[in-house]
């Protein structure tokens, strides 16, 4: 069962034993960061530094001429991934004999909401999410499916997994984050993630809805939550809270936009890369969920792209759809968090492996090989080496 390990460049750059430790876990191919959000990442192998702090959402590379004059474009990063970082650590790695494929992350940037308050997504209270670009605005999606073919097409890859191509909402691992108080589940969770931003309002306009009228309805039916009512969670408590009619309208335009977003991305990449060049989706299958994992439809996204990762961390449940919808040749990758001190299992992932195939995977990604301690690798190690 192929496997892959995330890294980022600074855990191979200046490590000249990293690349060799990695192949040495028996994966074959690494993930390696080309475009990431803002992050603190611990380093507790690597010879120069413990800790690298990536102030803001950037792109590991050199960026080239299509972003010349452009309002939106990328951040070029700082000294935690100076010049072409991504490339020096990649070149480092396929001489170790790892396959190297890009990870993109996309509609998830702090840094641009910042600097462009108008892209970000907009709640029925009028708060901006400065993380979550709005991906129905013309704008950002342009922005978005160029950065899609540009990171994901690096020198040498083999290829790329796309990370939150989709809606973002209120989830996100924000600075000193606040946000737990009230427990929110997923119909809670969904009316928060709705956008009302112009060219959403202007959206739930041609699906027969008035946007203030919509507002209105969303913040009355989110009262009750916020005063300790249970969400029933799951489609049937966003129709309870907003309506069957309301809820389907809202849920169009929104699977709409994502949709056709992820279509495009795709398309954008294909055009961009070599003669097969692998394109994986990091995703969810009920298409109204948010976040790095994009809400997908599985026969759809995986008549698209060639593949899913798919979140394993809850247990590996949520492959069944992508296994029963998928066709001959796809990749239905699960997702393991490797890190102990992070709430991942390593000791566990010989047992998760075996149940993840059982539900259809294919393959394994492991998160992360450079944030874990070495008592995970090991674990890790001899886990894979029984498969």
């Amino acid at each position: 069962m192929k496997a892959s390990a995330f890294v980022y460049p600074w855990d191979v750059i200046g490590d000249p034993e990293a690349a060799d430790r990695i192949a040495g876990l028996g994966v074959r191919q690494v993930t390696l960061a080309a475009a990431y959000h803002s992050t603190r990442a611990l380093t507790p192998r690597h010879p120069r530094h413990r800790v690298v702090t990536a102030e803001h959402a950037a792109v590991l590379y050199p960026m080239d001429a299509r972003w010349e004059g452009r309002e939106l474009r990328p951040y070029p990063a700082g000294d935690w991934a100076p010049s072409d970082a991504y490339g020096e650590a990649s070149a480092a790695l396929a001489e170790a004999g790892l396959e190297v494929h890009t990870w993109v992350v996309l509609a998830h940037n702090s840094r641009l909401g910042a600097d462009h308050p108008d892209t970000s997504v907009v709640n029925a209270y009028g708060d901006r999410y400065p993380w979550a670009p709005c991906i129905a605005q013309p704008a950002t999606r342009a922005y978005l499916i160029d950065l899609a073919a540009e990171a994901a097409v690096r020198p040498g890859a083999r290829g790329t997994e796309l990370e939150s191509l989709g809606w973002y909402g209120l989830q996100h691992l924000h600075a000193h984050d606040k946000t737990g108080g009230v427990g929110l589940g997923d119909a809670g969770m969904y009316l928060m993630a709705l956008c009302f931003c112009p060219v959403c309002r202007a959206g739930y306009g041609e699906q027969g809805l008035d946007a203030d009228r919509l507002a209105a309805t969303v913040r009355d039916a989110l009262e009750p939550l916020w005063r300790g009512a249970p969400d029933d969670g799951e489609w049937a408590g966003v129709e309870k809270l907003l309506g069957e009619a309301t809820a389907a309208a809202t849920r169009a335009w929104r699977d709409e936009r994502a949709r056709t977003l992820q279509e495009a991305a795709v398309r954008a990449v294909r055009a961009a890369a070599p003669e097969n060049f692998q394109v994986l989706l990091h995703a969810d299958p009920v298409t109204y969920h948010v976040g790095a994992n994009a809400g997908v439809d599985p026969g759809h996204i995986l008549s698209v792209a060639d593949g899913v990762v798919v979140p394993c961390a809850g247990g590996p449940g949520l492959l069944t759809p992508f296994a029963e919808r998928g066709r001959e040749g796809a990749v239905v990758a699960a997702n393991f968090p490797v890190v102990a001190g992070m709430g991942g299992s390593p000791d566990t992932l010989a047992a998760d492996a075996a149940a993840a195939r059982e539900l259809g995977a294919t393959e394994l990604r492991l998160y992360h090989a450079g944030l874990a301690s070495d008592r995970d690798l090991e674990a890790v190690r001899s886990a894979l080496a029984g498969l």
